[in-house]
């Protein structure tokens, strides 16, 4: 069951009941803007790694600092609704900060995953997470599949008829 809880504090409260019943947490972070077969691997893979998939999610302007003014495509909550639809998802908890570090200290979860276009020593609180036992892992990426292509290819096609 997806849940979307935006308060970093519950998000806390109901890790640690699933780790009270001994559960393995798997987190992982992105802007997810557009939804595409690349992100559901990714968070496929992630969620088959332990007992529970925490997202955290960009806020909007988190992703307008990273991405630029021209983005999110989608506000936060259309992303949010777009992942909790997704079976592999069990919480999303909004961040509005320009990484997930303070949302990875509170949460303490027992896996940190990110796709393959990180390096491990790249990957924000990865050496929080190995200091209290847990792992960091890197799931290969789904080629042919990024956001960045996909408004590409949508704002060429916008242009191109526009000159017709």
């Amino acid at each position: 069951m997806s849940q979307f809880i935006t308060l970093q504090d519950r998000a806390s409260e109901q890790v640690n009941l699933w780790k009270a019943e001994g559960a393995k947490i798997v987190f992982t972070n992105g802007c997810f803007d557009i939804l595409h077969p690349g992100h559901i691997h990714c968070l496929q893979c992630a969620k088959a790694m332990g007992d529970y998939l925490v997202v955290g999610l960009n806020s909007d302007d988190s992703v307008r600092r990273l991405k630029g003014e021209a983005r999110p495509y989608h506000v936060q909550d259309q992303r949010a609704m777009q992942l909790m639809a997704l079976s592999c998802v069990d919480v999303v908890v909004l961040f509005s900060e320009d990484t997930p570090k303070e949302l990875i200290y509170s949460l303490k979860p027992d896996l940190l995953v990110k796709g393959g276009d990180y390096k491990e020593e790249e990957i924000v609180g990865g050496d929080f997470v190995r200091s209290l036992g847990g792992r960091v892992e890197i799931i290969d990426l789904l080629q042919g599949h990024s956001t960045t292509k996909i408004l590409n290819f949508v704002h060429s096609q916008k242009k191109g008829k526009h000159d017709i």
